[in-house]
């Protein structure tokens, strides 16, 4: 199988670029516009820190001495903050997808998606998130034809009735006793036999959880369509006045909602479990939307300086986001190395900021070599081998 062609104008969604055609003598140049990959190789780090608790094995509310303030640090800037990102960046992208290359295209692309999120539950992590945005992003093809300003509209209508469902679900309980529920999935002995037990309850897990988080990834996805249309994130010298706002803005609103979210996950009532999410979402959408526009300034200012050393991680964020399952879960499971249950915060915190930075020289070194992440290749071999034939 030969490797596909590049796409016009925006290269595939899967490695989180863009570029933006710059006037030259002898013709159009495309230049690649190094916010959207800086923002994306950001956003892996961060949700690498925030996944830790799951991938260590242990519950935020346990934490005491400097785990608690590890945690504490973790929920104030990180926590719901970057996956928040990493879903507007799947929407952006995806609108690009559908707007240069047609439905077809977008379609073989999430069934691709979806079978390397499902062999990435199966067989390694029960907490994939790409097969569950390739199932929900489908919907996006009913946003296909709508403006930046609907778009917004209809993010915030899906927002604001999902943080509403879940803010009363948590009061609700309130009055009810019970312990804090944890997320930590269920281990067994040996690597076979958790790959079966995944393998069973995939399924159900995938659309349970679209369920669930479909309203709110929609939400983000639609956020992400927005900034497409705009070109907010590919040329932001001319967004500055929205990205003060987004940046004060958000951060304003953020950051206080990330320390009532550290609050909620000292407490291990029931009730307070439940609050937490909207709380985690809620807040975690606003410091996103302050993160973008601060380092969205930043690039309009030509300023990002050693920001700029996570646009190679952004690039490759699908093999660095398996790469980062594989590494910890290789290092914690009982079945390699029984580390589970046994690191705390802090020294979760350390490992993940180690990886987090190893991966951004590593994937230098590799796009200089190669020119495209491995699993960016085959996602782009499979959909347009795929679509040749089809045309055939």
């Amino acid at each position: 199988m030969t490797a596909p062609p590049p796409l016009p104008d925006l290269p595939d969604p899967a490695d989180g670029g863009g570029v933006v055609p710059t006037p030259a003598p002898r013709g159009p140049v495309r230049e690649r516009s190094p916010l959207p990959d800086v923002l994306r190789g950001v956003a892996l780090a961060g949700i690498l820190i925030v996944n830790m608790q799951d991938f260590a094995g242990f519950n935020e509310w346990t934490q005491t001495g400097l785990d608690r303030a590890a945690q504490v640090l973790t929920d104030v800037l990180a926590n719901g903050r970057f996956i928040s990102i990493f879903a507007m960046l799947f929407g952006w992208g995806a609108a690009g997808l559908i707007a240069r290359q047609g439905v077809g295209t977008f379609l073989l692309r999430h069934a691709v998606l979806l079978a390397i999120g499902a062999a990435h539950y199966i067989l390694v992590w029960h907490g994939d998130i790409i097969s569950l945005y390739a199932l929900v992003g489908v919907f996006m093809l009913l946003t296909a034809r709508m403006e930046a300003r609907p778009l917004l509209v209809l993010a915030a209508a899906l927002g604001a009735w999902w943080l509403n469902l879940t803010v009363q679900a948590g009061l609700s309980t309130l009055s009810e006793p019970g312990g804090r529920f944890s997320n930590l999935p269920e281990l067994l002995a040996t690597y076979p036999a958790n790959v079966h037990l995944r393998a069973g309850e995939f399924g159900g897990m995938l659309v349970g959880s679209a369920l669930y988080n479909g309203p709110w990834l929609l939400a983000l996805f639609c956020l992400g369509a927005a900034a497409q249309r705009s070109g907010v994130l590919t040329r932001p010298h001319e967004h500055r006045p929205l990205l003060r706002r987004l940046a004060v803005g958000g951060l304003s609103v953020g950051l206080p909602l990330g320390a009532l979210l550290a609050y909620l996950n000292t407490r291990p009532e029931y009730a307070l479990g439940l609050l937490s999410i909207p709380v985690r979402m809620g807040g975690g959408l606003a410091s996103a939307l302050g993160y973008v526009g601060v380092l969205g300034l930043l690039a309009a200012s030509g300023r990002l300086g050693g920001w700029r050393h996570f646009a190679a991680s952004g690039r490759l964020a699908m093999s660095n986001y398996l790469a980062q399952s594989v590494v910890m879960t290789t290092v914690f499971y009982p079945y390699a190395g029984a580390q589970w249950g046994r690191w705390g915060a802090l020294s979760a915190l350390a490992l993940a900021l180690a990886v987090a930075l190893l991966q951004l020289p590593v994937s230098r070194w590799w796009l200089a070599r190669t020119g495209s992440g491995p699993m960016e290749w085959l996602v782009r071999a499979l959909v347009y081998g795929l679509h040749t034939r089809e045309r055939r």
